[in-house]
């Protein structure tokens, strides 16, 4: 009871709830330099008890994530002056994720499937039989449907910590015809934080039934801290030569489009803000960048570099590696002041920057994308990693 009646207090004032309050009851640990944590984060509208996990590494890097979702609800960093401070945006309780993430359609840090992006109009066809995902971004599905993978309470497995990682299991069954989706699909995800400041999270999935799967991460991110304003002024790379264009509802006209000449080029390391209230109708669509990039290298296999963010300001970056084939960049477009997060700021438009790695948009509907479809006796198995460091 007490640690219920000091995060009531906190809420009841009006304020974020604070680490400490997250009182870890148990703990998984061996001789490593990591250890993994957990503790009671409070009951679903359905009545089912979520928990908050906590992976902390000896070099003060701390990952929070909660079961309800996957949700990955805090990554604390050091800045490059050994200050420790809280890089992505969300919510100090559970009903900030059940409630209001929900009902502003915002997805904070949550596990994204059974297919991550968009389908035009909701409608696919697989074996030449048509499908149908409850449209929910009109006049498209998004991000799985009314019922996606972040509205579930997951089973979470503690894995045996080694000598320089740890981490745990999370495990979601999905039955046939789940949001318009045949077949009954496992899912394994594993969260796992070494002492290289590495948070390695790898997918894996099977299917008694053809179907379509598209798996990612939501996270929001800002280097210069959770609540501390635009990332206009971050420096970002992206390892892509070539984008998938959209129409106005941000479905992909099929083309795969060189970056040269677009403010789509960031081969080159260059500022967030320099290009994102241009005059180009990419933008327009989105209200900001939010389009995939089709990323260098040969997808399926290890981990490449897709991505790379500098914070001038703190000194923080982070490497974004994946196997998928795309990673869509999106600058937090629809954040609009109705939210407040964990240090009670107001989330804005450009507050943060998601890198979704994951298969195309559409892709069940675009024969010459990465194809999403899973047939029996294979294995979905991509694996994405984002490693944090500093620099001066």
């Amino acid at each position: 009871m007490r640690y219920l009646s000091k995060q009531i207090m906190y809420l009841c004032l009006g304020l974020s709830v604070p680490a400490a309050v997250i009182t870890p009851t148990t703990a998984y640990s061996a001789a490593s330099s990591v250890s993994l944590s957990s503790a009671p984060f409070g009951t679903t509208p359905e009545g089912q008890p979520v928990q908050i996990y906590t992976l902390k590494n000896a070099n003060g890097v701390t990952v929070r994530f909660i079961s309800y979702g996957g949700i990955i609800q805090s990554i604390e960093t050091p800045d490059r002056d050994g200050k420790a401070g809280d890089i992505v945006l969300g919510f100090s309780d559970l009903k900030g994720y059940t409630v209001d993430a929900a009902k502003g359609g915002l997805f904070f840090g949550a596990l994204i499937g059974r297919y991550a992006n968009r389908i035009a109009n909701g409608t696919y066809s697989l074996g030449g039989k048509t499908y149908h995902v409850p449209v929910t971004a009109a006049p498209n599905a998004l991000h799985g449907g009314t019922r996606g993978f972040d509205k579930y309470v997951w089973t979470v497995r503690p894995l045996p910590a080694t000598e320089h990682e740890a981490g745990a299991e999370l495990t979601l069954v999905s039955p046939d015809n789940d949001q318009g989706f045949p077949g009954n699909l496992t899912v394994h995800v594993t969260y796992t934080l070494n002492d290289k400041n590495e948070l390695r999270l790898r997918y894996q999935a099977k299917t008694d039934k053809p179907t379509v799967l598209n798996l990612t991460n939501h996270s929001y991110f800002n280097l210069s801290g959770e609540g501390s304003g635009s990332i206009e002024n971050q420096i970002l790379k992206i390892n892509a030569d070539n984008y998938t264009p959209t129409d106005t509802t941000s479905i992909p006209t099929g083309e795969i489009a060189p970056v040269a000449g677009t403010v789509l080029d960031f081969r080159n390391p260059m500022r967030i803000g320099d290009h994102l209230r241009d005059n180009n109708e990419q933008l327009r669509y989105a209200r900001g960048y939010d389009q995939n990039w089709v990323i260098n290298g040969e997808y399926g296999k290890q981990p490449r570099l897709a991505a790379q963010i500098f914070d001038p300001k703190t000194g923080r970056t982070m490497d974004v590696l994946t196997s998928q084939p795309g990673m869509q960049v999106y600058t937090s477009n629809s954040l609009d002041g109705t939210y407040y997060g964990k240090s009670n700021k107001q989330y804005r438009q450009t507050d943060a920057i998601a890198f979704e790695a994951e298969h195309f948009p559409d892709s069940p509907n675009h024969s010459n994308f990465p194809t999403t479809e899973l047939k029996p006796g294979q294995v979905f198995d991509y694996t994405t990693i984002f490693r944090f460091g500093t620099r001066r």
